[in-house]
Protein backbone atom coordinates (compact mmCIF):
# COMPACT_ATOMS: atom_id res chain seq x y z
CA UNK A 1 0.00 0.00 0.00
CA UNK A 2 1.64 3.24 -1.15
CA UNK A 3 1.93 5.82 1.63
CA UNK A 4 3.18 9.37 2.05
CA UNK A 5 6.33 10.01 4.04
CA UNK A 6 4.47 12.31 6.45
CA UNK A 7 1.81 9.65 7.12
CA UNK A 8 4.44 6.96 7.70
CA UNK A 9 6.33 9.13 10.18
CA UNK A 10 3.13 10.11 12.00
CA UNK A 11 2.25 6.43 12.47
CA UNK A 12 5.76 5.56 13.67
CA UNK A 13 5.77 8.39 16.20
CA UNK A 14 2.47 6.99 17.49
CA UNK A 15 4.22 3.61 17.91
CA UNK A 16 2.16 2.06 15.12
CA UNK A 17 4.46 -0.20 13.10
CA UNK A 18 3.53 -2.09 9.95
CA UNK A 19 4.87 -5.65 9.50
CA UNK A 20 6.59 -4.85 6.18
CA UNK A 21 8.11 -1.63 4.79
CA UNK A 22 9.35 -1.26 1.23
CA UNK A 23 11.34 1.99 1.08
CA UNK A 24 12.38 2.62 -2.49
CA UNK A 25 13.20 5.36 -4.97
CA UNK A 26 16.04 7.47 -6.30
CA UNK A 27 16.00 10.03 -3.45
CA UNK A 28 17.67 8.43 -0.41
CA UNK A 29 16.68 11.19 2.03
CA UNK A 30 13.20 9.88 2.88
CA UNK A 31 14.33 6.26 2.76
CA UNK A 32 17.07 7.00 5.29
CA UNK A 33 14.78 9.00 7.59
CA UNK A 34 12.22 6.18 7.87
CA UNK A 35 14.88 3.49 8.20
CA UNK A 36 16.77 5.45 10.88
CA UNK A 37 13.63 6.09 12.91
CA UNK A 38 12.65 2.42 12.92
CA UNK A 39 16.22 1.33 13.69
CA UNK A 40 16.43 3.60 16.74
CA UNK A 41 12.85 3.58 18.07
CA UNK A 42 11.17 0.24 17.30
CA UNK A 43 13.12 -1.49 20.09
CA UNK A 44 14.80 -0.29 23.25
CA UNK A 45 18.57 -0.46 23.51
CA UNK A 46 18.69 -3.85 25.21
CA UNK A 47 16.20 -5.48 22.83
CA UNK A 48 18.18 -4.20 19.83
CA UNK A 49 21.12 -6.34 20.92
CA UNK A 50 19.06 -9.52 20.54
CA UNK A 51 16.12 -8.83 18.24
CA UNK A 52 17.34 -6.39 15.58
CA UNK A 53 19.31 -7.50 12.55
CA UNK A 54 20.64 -5.44 9.64
CA UNK A 55 22.03 -7.00 6.48
CA UNK A 56 23.16 -5.62 3.11
CA UNK A 57 21.87 -6.94 -0.17
CA UNK A 58 25.37 -7.28 -1.56
CA UNK A 59 26.32 -9.62 1.32
CA UNK A 60 23.51 -12.13 0.75
CA UNK A 61 24.83 -15.39 -0.67
CA UNK A 62 23.53 -15.90 -4.17
CA UNK A 63 21.83 -12.49 -3.98
CA UNK A 64 18.89 -14.37 -2.45
CA UNK A 65 16.49 -12.75 0.04
CA UNK A 66 15.74 -16.17 1.60
CA UNK A 67 18.03 -15.82 4.68
CA UNK A 68 16.39 -12.49 5.51
CA UNK A 69 12.93 -14.01 5.31
CA UNK A 70 14.07 -16.89 7.46
CA UNK A 71 15.21 -14.38 10.10
CA UNK A 72 11.89 -12.53 9.80
CA UNK A 73 9.99 -15.75 10.51
CA UNK A 74 11.83 -16.26 13.78
CA UNK A 75 10.49 -15.22 17.17
CA UNK A 76 11.88 -12.34 19.23
CA UNK A 77 14.21 -13.53 22.00
CA UNK A 78 12.96 -10.77 24.31
CA UNK A 79 9.35 -11.64 23.62
CA UNK A 80 8.36 -8.41 21.87
CA UNK A 81 9.03 -7.06 18.40
CA UNK A 82 11.68 -8.34 16.07
CA UNK A 83 13.21 -5.95 13.52
CA UNK A 84 14.92 -7.14 10.33
CA UNK A 85 16.40 -4.53 8.00
CA UNK A 86 17.83 -4.96 4.51
CA UNK A 87 19.99 -2.09 3.20
CA UNK A 88 20.86 -1.70 -0.49
CA UNK A 89 18.27 -4.30 -1.42
CA UNK A 90 18.60 -3.41 -5.10
CA UNK A 91 21.52 -5.90 -5.14
CA UNK A 92 19.11 -8.77 -4.43
CA UNK A 93 18.20 -10.86 -7.48
CA UNK A 94 16.11 -13.66 -6.00
CA UNK A 95 12.90 -12.51 -4.33
CA UNK A 96 10.80 -15.68 -4.30
CA UNK A 97 11.03 -16.02 -0.52
CA UNK A 98 9.55 -12.54 -0.04
CA UNK A 99 6.59 -13.41 -2.23
CA UNK A 100 5.97 -16.52 -0.11
CA UNK A 101 6.32 -14.48 3.10
CA UNK A 102 3.49 -12.19 2.02
CA UNK A 103 1.12 -15.14 2.28
CA UNK A 104 1.91 -15.69 5.98
CA UNK A 105 3.38 -12.53 7.53
CA UNK A 106 4.75 -12.71 11.08
CA UNK A 107 2.82 -10.02 13.00
CA UNK A 108 5.52 -9.42 15.62
CA UNK A 109 8.24 -8.80 12.98
CA UNK A 110 9.00 -5.45 11.37
CA UNK A 111 10.69 -6.18 8.04
CA UNK A 112 12.27 -3.12 6.41
CA UNK A 113 13.59 -3.32 2.85
CA UNK A 114 15.57 -0.30 1.63
CA UNK A 115 15.79 -0.36 -2.16
CA UNK A 116 17.79 2.43 -3.82
CA UNK A 117 15.99 2.66 -7.14
CA UNK A 118 12.60 1.76 -8.55
CA UNK A 119 11.42 -1.84 -8.47
CA UNK A 120 9.49 -2.69 -11.62
CA UNK A 121 5.84 -2.72 -10.56
CA UNK A 122 4.95 -4.40 -13.86
CA UNK A 123 6.46 -7.58 -12.48
CA UNK A 124 3.99 -9.78 -10.64
CA UNK A 125 6.08 -9.82 -7.45
CA UNK A 126 6.33 -6.05 -7.04
CA UNK A 127 2.73 -5.53 -8.11
CA UNK A 128 1.68 -7.96 -5.37
CA UNK A 129 3.97 -6.30 -2.83
CA UNK A 130 2.76 -2.77 -3.64
CA UNK A 131 -0.91 -3.76 -3.32
CA UNK A 132 -0.58 -5.89 -0.17
CA UNK A 133 -2.63 -4.37 2.69
CA UNK A 134 0.04 -5.15 5.30
CA UNK A 135 2.89 -3.60 3.32
CA UNK A 136 3.78 0.09 3.58
CA UNK A 137 5.33 1.18 0.29
CA UNK A 138 7.24 4.47 0.20
CA UNK A 139 8.18 5.80 -3.25
CA UNK A 140 10.92 8.38 -2.64
CA UNK A 141 11.40 10.32 -5.87
CA UNK A 142 13.95 12.99 -6.70
CA UNK A 143 12.74 16.56 -6.50
CA UNK A 144 12.35 18.45 -9.75
CA UNK A 145 14.22 21.76 -10.03
CA UNK A 146 11.00 23.77 -9.79
CA UNK A 147 9.97 21.94 -6.59
CA UNK A 148 13.06 22.81 -4.52
CA UNK A 149 12.05 26.33 -3.51
CA UNK A 150 8.66 25.17 -2.19
CA UNK A 151 10.35 22.29 -0.36
CA UNK A 152 12.69 24.74 1.40
CA UNK A 153 9.75 26.89 2.51
CA UNK A 154 7.92 23.79 3.78
CA UNK A 155 11.01 22.72 5.73
CA UNK A 156 11.08 26.10 7.50
CA UNK A 157 7.35 25.79 8.23
CA UNK A 158 7.84 22.30 9.67
CA UNK A 159 10.73 23.58 11.78
CA UNK A 160 8.47 26.26 13.24
CA UNK A 161 5.70 23.74 13.85
CA UNK A 162 8.00 21.31 15.65
CA UNK A 163 9.62 23.98 17.83
CA UNK A 164 6.47 25.87 18.79
CA UNK A 165 6.75 28.88 21.05
CA UNK A 166 10.20 27.97 22.31
CA UNK A 167 11.98 28.03 18.96
CA UNK A 168 9.50 28.86 16.21
CA UNK A 169 8.95 32.15 14.45
CA UNK A 170 11.73 31.46 11.95
CA UNK A 171 11.34 33.27 8.62
CA UNK A 172 13.28 33.26 5.38
CA UNK A 173 13.80 36.22 3.07
CA UNK A 174 11.73 35.56 -0.09
CA UNK A 175 14.82 36.07 -2.24
CA UNK A 176 16.86 33.52 -0.29
CA UNK A 177 14.75 30.42 -1.01
CA UNK A 178 15.24 30.58 -4.82
CA UNK A 179 18.89 31.48 -4.25
CA UNK A 180 19.42 28.34 -2.17
CA UNK A 181 17.43 26.27 -4.67
CA UNK A 182 19.66 27.43 -7.50
CA UNK A 183 22.90 26.82 -5.60
CA UNK A 184 22.11 23.54 -3.84
CA UNK A 185 20.29 21.67 -6.60
CA UNK A 186 17.88 18.80 -5.85
CA UNK A 187 19.92 16.74 -3.37
CA UNK A 188 17.72 16.78 -0.26
CA UNK A 189 20.52 15.76 2.08
CA UNK A 190 22.59 18.74 0.89
CA UNK A 191 19.59 21.07 1.18
CA UNK A 192 18.77 19.91 4.72
CA UNK A 193 22.42 20.14 5.73
CA UNK A 194 22.58 23.74 4.47
CA UNK A 195 19.31 24.75 6.12
CA UNK A 196 20.29 23.21 9.44
CA UNK A 197 23.62 25.02 9.24
CA UNK A 198 21.83 28.31 8.61
CA UNK A 199 19.40 27.73 11.47
CA UNK A 200 22.18 26.83 13.88
CA UNK A 201 24.42 29.67 12.65
CA UNK A 202 21.98 32.48 13.42
CA UNK A 203 23.17 35.07 15.93
CA UNK A 204 21.17 35.06 19.14
CA UNK A 205 17.82 36.76 18.71
CA UNK A 206 17.89 36.61 14.88
CA UNK A 207 14.94 34.76 13.39
CA UNK A 208 15.35 35.61 9.71
CA UNK A 209 17.46 33.71 7.22
CA UNK A 210 18.67 36.46 4.88
CA UNK A 211 21.29 36.80 2.16
CA UNK A 212 23.99 37.99 4.58
CA UNK A 213 23.49 34.91 6.80
CA UNK A 214 23.65 32.67 3.72
CA UNK A 215 26.88 34.26 2.54
CA UNK A 216 28.46 33.95 5.99
CA UNK A 217 27.48 30.32 6.56
CA UNK A 218 27.11 28.75 3.11
CA UNK A 219 29.43 30.91 1.01
CA UNK A 220 26.86 32.06 -1.57
CA UNK A 221 27.63 35.68 -2.42
CA UNK A 222 24.79 38.08 -1.63
CA UNK A 223 25.95 40.32 -4.47
CA UNK A 224 26.92 37.86 -7.20
CA UNK A 225 24.13 35.35 -7.60
CA UNK A 226 21.37 34.54 -10.08
CA UNK A 227 18.71 36.47 -8.16
CA UNK A 228 20.84 39.61 -8.28
CA UNK A 229 21.42 39.11 -12.01
CA UNK A 230 17.70 38.68 -12.59
CA UNK A 231 17.04 41.83 -10.55
CA UNK A 232 19.56 43.79 -12.64
CA UNK A 233 17.88 42.62 -15.85
CA UNK A 234 14.47 43.65 -14.52
CA UNK A 235 15.72 47.14 -13.56
CA UNK A 236 17.75 47.58 -16.73
CA UNK A 237 21.01 47.93 -14.78
CA UNK A 238 23.39 47.08 -17.63
CA UNK A 239 26.57 47.64 -15.61
CA UNK A 240 25.55 45.37 -12.75
CA UNK A 241 24.22 42.67 -15.07
CA UNK A 242 27.53 42.59 -16.90
CA UNK A 243 29.54 42.52 -13.65
CA UNK A 244 27.61 39.52 -12.40
CA UNK A 245 27.79 37.77 -15.77
CA UNK A 246 31.56 38.37 -15.86
CA UNK A 247 31.85 36.93 -12.34
CA UNK A 248 29.83 33.87 -13.36
CA UNK A 249 31.97 33.38 -16.46
CA UNK A 250 35.12 33.15 -14.36
CA UNK A 251 33.70 30.96 -11.58
CA UNK A 252 33.50 27.17 -11.56
CA UNK A 253 30.75 27.47 -8.96
CA UNK A 254 28.38 29.07 -11.47
CA UNK A 255 28.15 26.87 -14.57
CA UNK A 256 26.23 28.76 -17.22
CA UNK A 257 23.95 25.88 -18.12
CA UNK A 258 22.70 25.80 -14.50
CA UNK A 259 22.41 29.55 -14.00
CA UNK A 260 20.36 30.02 -17.16
CA UNK A 261 17.56 27.73 -15.92
CA UNK A 262 16.06 30.31 -13.50
CA UNK A 263 16.29 32.97 -16.21
CA UNK A 264 14.40 30.74 -18.63
CA UNK A 265 11.72 30.15 -15.98
CA UNK A 266 11.44 33.86 -15.26
CA UNK A 267 11.07 34.97 -18.87
CA UNK A 268 8.69 32.09 -19.65
CA UNK A 269 6.54 33.28 -16.74
CA UNK A 270 6.88 36.86 -17.95
CA UNK A 271 5.46 35.87 -21.34
CA UNK A 272 2.50 34.25 -19.54
CA UNK A 273 2.11 37.40 -17.44
CA UNK A 274 1.75 39.56 -20.55
CA UNK A 275 -1.27 37.58 -21.66
CA UNK A 276 -3.04 37.28 -18.30
CA UNK A 277 -6.35 39.16 -18.52
CA UNK A 278 -6.35 39.70 -14.75
CA UNK A 279 -3.07 41.00 -13.36
CA UNK A 280 -4.02 41.41 -9.71
CA UNK A 281 -1.39 40.11 -7.29
CA UNK A 282 -3.39 37.09 -6.11
CA UNK A 283 -4.27 35.96 -9.63
CA UNK A 284 -0.72 36.41 -10.96
CA UNK A 285 0.78 34.51 -8.02
CA UNK A 286 -1.68 31.64 -8.53
CA UNK A 287 -1.38 31.43 -12.32
CA UNK A 288 2.44 31.63 -12.34
CA UNK A 289 2.87 29.50 -9.22
CA UNK A 290 5.05 32.09 -7.49
CA UNK A 291 5.30 33.80 -4.12
CA UNK A 292 3.11 36.95 -4.18
CA UNK A 293 6.24 38.85 -3.10
CA UNK A 294 7.67 38.45 -6.61
CA UNK A 295 4.64 39.74 -8.53
CA UNK A 296 6.11 43.24 -8.46
CA UNK A 297 9.16 41.93 -10.35
CA UNK A 298 6.93 40.81 -13.21
CA UNK A 299 5.09 44.12 -13.19
CA UNK A 300 8.40 45.97 -13.53
CA UNK A 301 9.83 43.56 -16.10
CA UNK A 302 6.68 43.79 -18.24
CA UNK A 303 7.19 47.53 -18.52
CA UNK A 304 10.74 47.01 -19.76
CA UNK A 305 10.27 43.93 -21.94
CA UNK A 306 7.26 43.74 -24.24
CA UNK A 307 5.64 40.42 -25.07
CA UNK A 308 7.46 40.40 -28.41
CA UNK A 309 10.82 41.14 -26.79
CA UNK A 310 10.18 38.50 -24.12
CA UNK A 311 9.52 35.95 -26.85
CA UNK A 312 12.86 36.86 -28.48
CA UNK A 313 14.66 36.56 -25.11
CA UNK A 314 13.33 33.03 -24.65
CA UNK A 315 14.75 32.28 -28.09
CA UNK A 316 18.14 33.74 -27.08
CA UNK A 317 18.18 31.52 -23.99
CA UNK A 318 17.36 28.42 -26.04
CA UNK A 319 20.03 29.29 -28.58
CA UNK A 320 22.64 29.82 -25.86
CA UNK A 321 21.69 26.52 -24.24
CA UNK A 322 22.24 24.75 -27.55
CA UNK A 323 25.62 26.45 -28.03
CA UNK A 324 26.67 25.39 -24.52
CA UNK A 325 26.00 21.84 -25.67
CA UNK A 326 28.24 22.29 -28.69
CA UNK A 327 25.62 23.06 -31.34
CA UNK A 328 26.79 25.77 -33.78
CA UNK A 329 29.52 26.76 -31.35
CA UNK A 330 33.06 25.80 -32.36
CA UNK A 331 34.92 27.89 -29.80
CA UNK A 332 32.90 30.34 -27.65
CA UNK A 333 33.34 29.83 -23.88
CA UNK A 334 31.06 30.76 -20.98
CA UNK A 335 32.40 34.34 -20.53
CA UNK A 336 31.81 35.13 -24.21
CA UNK A 337 28.37 33.53 -24.22
CA UNK A 338 27.37 35.42 -21.08
CA UNK A 339 28.48 38.74 -22.58
CA UNK A 340 26.56 38.06 -25.77
CA UNK A 341 23.44 36.89 -23.97
CA UNK A 342 23.26 39.91 -21.64
CA UNK A 343 23.68 42.25 -24.61
CA UNK A 344 20.87 40.58 -26.55
CA UNK A 345 18.50 40.63 -23.58
CA UNK A 346 19.08 44.27 -22.68
CA UNK A 347 19.26 45.82 -26.17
Amino acid sequence: MTSKYSDIMAALRADKYAPVYILCGEEPYYIDRVYEYIATHALDEMAREFDQQTVYGRDLQGADIAPVISAARGYAMMGGRKVVIVREAQAVKKWEALEAYLNVIMPQTVLVICYNGKPDKRQNLWKKVAEHPQVVWLQSDKLRDYEVEKWILNYIAEYNSSHGRNGGGLTIDPKVAPLLADHLGTDLSAIVGALDKLIAGRPEGVNTIDAALVERNIGISKDYNIMELQSALIRGDVAKANRIAQYFGGSKDHPMIREMAPLFTFFSNLLMYHYLPNKTQAVVAKELGINPYFVKDYEMAARRYSAGKTFLIIGYLRETDARLKGINNPSAKDPDLWKELIYKIMH
